[in-house]
């Protein structure tokens, strides 16, 4: 069944904010991204995460590199880690008044960000988004997820999710939605497949599909950081999963087509994606 990704599921999807809320009351977000020689990829999740109406973001990040994101996300609340992810880090603890964890966005990949990513999965007691990273380290053994019922979105492009089934790259491109619904139904999560005009599925094999916008100017490094902040802060906000990241993913194109305006496909960046979110929540009316 095909759904549409249109103006009209933001709006119905992303409420407006009450007159009397505060920055407890409209949603917090745990993210543990970034590593050593990745600070970008956590700075750019999470001012995205805030650009999208998160009340609370709070960072678990490497300590050589929370310096460099702390200058430059100052909204943000910080738990520098171990740079070697020992995983003593209680995130359970850390994520129990948030509405969402986001993990995997520069983490880099070895035995203790394995255990922390593998922990997160097997014991969240909140929703679940997992990128770059946390696939690939999930990619290794995917029946992981069948461990815990509690909501879980994937935000894998072509080539990452071609490892999280096994799969050639070139079956993947030949097959995407009916690998992605396979995927989806088998492992009980919400799939993004990200890419020229990227699918968004449910466990009951329901497709969100992006055809129209979005563009080639949005194909660089640091993109799917921006995606995996969108779709962590309405999640945390307490919006429904399914639409959640289905409008998470208008909202990214919109805001890719906003900079491809003003600045051509040659030259945008990931940044300027950042900066024209605000104008595509302003459209919504």
């Amino acid at each position: 069944m095909y759904l549409p990704i249109d103006k009209n599921l933001v709006k119905s999807t992303v409420k407006k904010r009450p007159a009397d809320s505060d920055k407890t009351t409209v949603g917090s977000l745990l993210s543990i991204c970034g590593s050593y020689g990745m600070a970008g990829a956590a700075i750019m999740s999470s001012k995205a995460a805030l650009r999208s109406g998160i009340g609370l973001l709070k960072i678990a990040t490497a300590k050589s590199i929370y310096p460099i994101i702390a200058q430059a996300v100052p909204e943000a609340v910080f738990y520098p880690i171990d740079d070697n992810f020992i995983s003593d880090f209680d995130f359970i603890e850390k994520s129990k008044y948030c509405g969402a964890v986001l993990a995997g966005c520069g983490l880099s990949v070895n035995n203790n960000t394995r255990e922390l990513v593998n922990n997160i999965i097997k014991f969240s007691e909140i929703p679940i988004i997992l990128d770059a990273d946390a696939l690939n380290i999930v990619s290794e053994n995917p029946s992981v997820l069948t461990e815990n019922d509690i909501v879980k979105i994937l935000t894998p492009h072509d080539r990452e999710f071609s490892r999280l089934i096994g799969k050639d790259i070139s079956d993947v491109k030949n097959n995407r939605e009916e690998l992605a619904v396979e995927f989806a139904e088998k492992y009980n999560v919400i799939l993004v497949l990200k890419g020229h005009k990227t699918l968004v599925v449910n466990p009951s094999g329901e497709i969100y599909y992006n055809k129209e916008l979005g563009n080639a100017g949005m194909a660089s490094g640091g993109s799917g950081d921006v995606l995996a902040g969108i779709i962590g802060s309405l999640i945390a906000q307490g919006f429904e999963p399914f639409k959640s990241a289905a409008s998470s993913v208008y909202l990214h194109a919109l805001s890719g087509d906003i900079a491809k305006e003003k600045f051509g496909e040659i030259s945008m960046l990931p940044t300027d994606i950042i900066d024209c979110i605000p104008t595509a929540f302003k459209s919504l009316g």
